[in-house]
C-alpha cells in the first residue's frame, strides 16, 4: 500500500520539481551571482538604493492599507455568512467566489475603464451634474484594486474559522452574563485568530508581489517593488537585479508563512 502510495504522489513530486523548486533554485542562482556567474550579494544589497527602497516601502505602505480595509470589511462580513442558517449563506459565498471565476487581468482592466477620466463613473456623475473623480494614476486607485480582487481571500478563512466556533461557547457566556461586546472581545476574536492570520497572509503576500494592478491603476509614476521587478526581467533583461530583488521580497512571504505556521498550527484558518 505505502509503495501505491509513493507512485501515486509521484505526478505531484514531478510538478513540484519543475514548476517550483526548479523555478526557484533559478532565482536563487541568478540572484546571488553577476553576469559573469561570481557569487555576489550586491543584487540583494541593491533595494537599499533610492528607487528600489522607495518602490518597497511604497508597496509594504498600500499592502498594510489594503490588508486593513479588507479585514474591515471581511469581518462582518464573515460573521453575517457564519450566523446564517446552513443553505442560505451559500449562494453569499458564490457572490463573493464568482469574481475570481474571471481573468484576474480582465477584472483590473473593468476598473480601469470605470475609474479613468472618461470612464463610466465620471460619465454619470457628469450626468447627474456632479464633481468628477479624480483617482485613476493614484495610490487610492491601487488601493481599490487590491481590495476589490484579494477581499475573498480574506473574507473564506474568515468564514471558517467563525463557522468552527462551538455555539454552546458562545451561549454558555451569555448565560454567564456577559455581553455582545464582552463575548466578542473574549471569546470570538481570539477563537478567530486563526482565519485572520490565515486572510492576513493571503492577502497581504499578493498585494506586496503584485505588480499588474499598480501598472493598469496606478499608472508609470507609482512604481510597486513588483513592478521594478517585472521591468528588470521583461524591458531590462537584467535576471540578476531581477531575481536579487525577487529574494528580498521571499523573506517577507517566508515571515508570513511562518507567522501562519505559528497561529494557526492546526489549518483551521484555510479556506477549505
Amino acid at each position: 500500500m505505502k509503495s501505491k502510495n509513493k507512485w501515486l504522489s509521484a505526478p505531484y513530486m514531478l510538478w513540484s520539481v519543475v514548476f517550483i523548486i526548479i523555478p526557484l533554485g533559478m532565482i536563487l542562482y541568478y540572484g546571488l551571482t553577476d553576469k559573469t556567474g561570481a557569487f555576489t550579494l550586491n543584487n540583494i544589497i541593491a533595494i537599499t538604493t533610492a528607487g528600489h527602497a522607495k518602490a518597497l516601502r511604497l508597496s509594504i505602505l498600500l499592502s498594510l492599507i489594503s490588508t486593513l480595509v479588507c479585514f474591515l470589511l471581511g469581518y462582518p462580513l464573515a460573521m453575517i455568512l457564519a450566523n446564517m442558517k446552513a443553505g442560505r449563506h451559500n449562494f453569499i459565498i458564490l457572490i463573493f467566489i464568482l469574481p475570481m471565476w474571471m481573468n484576474f487581468l480582465l477584472r483590473t482592466l473593468a476598473w480601469q475603464t470605470l475609474l479613468e477620466k472618461n470612464g463610466v463613473i465620471n460619465n454619470v456623475l457628469t450626468f447627474f451634474h456632479l464633481p468628477a473623480l479624480k483617482i485613476i494614476n493614484t495610490p487610492a486607485a491601487i488601493v481599490l484594486g487590491m481590495v476589490y480582487n484579494f477581499l475573498p481571500f480574506m473574507i473564506l478563512p474568515l468564514y471558517n474559522a467563525l463557522s468552527k466556533i462551538d455555539r454552546n461557547v458562545i451561549n454558555a457566556a451569555h448565560d454567564l452574563g456577559a455581553d455582545s461586546i464582552y463575548t466578542f472581545i473574549r471569546i470570538i476574536l481570539p477563537l478567530s485568530v486563526p482565519g485572520i492570520i490565515s486572510g492576513v497572509t493571503m492577502v497581504f503576500v499578493p498585494a506586496l508581489t503584485t505588480f499588474v494592478i499598480s501598472a493598469l491603476l496606478g499608472g508609470s509614476k507609482l512604481l510597486l517593488i513588483g513592478d521594478v521587478i517585472e521591468q528588470e526581467f521583461t524591458r531590462t533583461s537584467n535576471w540578476h537585479l531581477g531575481s536579487g530583488l525577487s529574494i528580498v521580497l521571499m523573506v517577507f512571504i517566508i515571515i508570513n508563512m511562518v507567522l501562519s505556521a505559528v497561529f494557526d498550527k492546526d489549518g483551521e484558518g484555510s479556506m477549505l
